[in-house]
């Protein structure tokens, strides 16, 4: 259970979904920066769904004894009781602290030799851009970059919240920046 009192910018009112961190270990906090978006702003039209371009996220190199990275977008609003994963990729090398604007694309062309990508809810292992259903309200897009202490052993057919479940035992540190969309 999360022992912070420190609550993070993306627990907010405007938005009905829980804090999926909550229920997770504090981890220390790796900083997380993008020049596609600033933290707790409206995301821009590229990273929407249908354009589905995963933005710049540039963070810190982890603690000591990081062999990985992995990143995952998350949206805890989506009408359903799991949220819905719009990407997820891990064994990002330890000698890599950023990814360019579309990284995520279909080929994943951009990703670091070594990074595998599963398949998030829309079905794809690339990103896929924000897209609340018309009239559900503002979503938040949780862009989380977790430092992990060893190359995860996880078969690439597996799904998104198993890899989440493997970060819960094996992530170090942990660095989130998030925007919101509405249609």
């Amino acid at each position: 259970m999360s022992n912070s009192n420190h609550q993070p910018t993306y627990v907010d009112d405007r938005f009905p979904g829980p804090d999926p961190y909550a229920p997770l270990p504090d981890l220390p906090p790796l900083k997380v920066n993008s020049e596609s978006f600033s933290d707790g702003d409206k995301l821009p039209e590229d990273q929407l769904g249908g354009n589905d371009v995963s933005p710049e996220l540039t963070w810190e190199p982890g603690p000591e004894g990081t062999e990985s990275y992995a990143v995952t977008v998350f949206d805890p609003d989506a009408p359903t009781a799991s949220g819905f994963w719009h990407w997820a990729v891990f064994n990002i090398p330890a000698d890599v602290t950023s990814l360019k604007v579309g990284a995520g694309d279909k080929e994943l062309a951009g990703l670091p030799d070594g990074a595998t990508a599963l398949r998030g809810d829309s079905g794809s292992r690339g990103y896929y851009g924000a897209m609340p259903p018309e009239g559900h309200g503002p979503h938040r897009y949780l862009y989380a970059v977790h430092a992990v202490s060893e190359n995860l052993d996880i078969d690439d057919r597996s799904t998104a919240t198993v890899l989440g479940f493997n970060l819960n035992f094996k992530a170090t540190a942990r660095g989130i920046i998030w925007g919101w969309a509405e249609n």
